[in-house]
């Protein structure tokens, strides 16, 4: 049976988990909360890490997408950050500065998945399946197979 944490392990607890890799404020929340610290002190402190720069999930979504960029599209990429508690405002303002290399890493993550176009139509949507659930778009992977995009 665990023991009810000391309020001043919490302080520790936050500062091993943000010295192994950035988290989001939600991600924290969980965590601290799951070892069982009180929601009220969790709050207070991740007040006072904001208010000192050691937390911010600015920093959180930029380190996230720059380490799943490579074989993430923008669509997933998004869907993983809102699964972690990051705010719309701060997806769009970081996904906005990849979208201009969006359609060369599909490019990118389909060659080294296929490398050659589809011969028949369940290859084709076998190629589709793999770059939707990527995250990239309908668009995109129309230009990368070569299917003409329809009005």
């Amino acid at each position: 049976m665990k023991s009810k944490p000391e309020p001043g392990d919490l302080r520790e607890r936050a500062l091993r988990l943000l010295a192994r890799r950035e988290h989001s404020r939600a991600e924290l929340v969980r965590k601290l909360g799951q070892a069982g610290f009180v929601q009220d002190d969790i709050e207070s402190l991740l007040d006072e890490f904001e208010g000192k720069k050691w937390l911010s999930d600015q920093r959180f979504a930029e380190s996230y997408v720059a380490d799943h960029r490579a074989r993430a599209g923008n669509v997933k990429l998004a869907y993983d950050l809102r699964q972690r508690g990051v705010s719309d405002a701060i997806i769009e303002s970081v996904l906005h500065e990849n979208r201009d290399t969006e359609l060369e890493r599909a490019h990118q993550v389909w060659q080294k998945k296929f490398g050659v176009p589809p011969v028949d139509m369940a290859g084709k949507i076998r190629q589709m399946r793999f770059l939707q659930n990527r995250g990239f778009t309908v668009e995109m992977i129309r230009k990368i197979l070569g299917i003409p995009i329809e009005p």
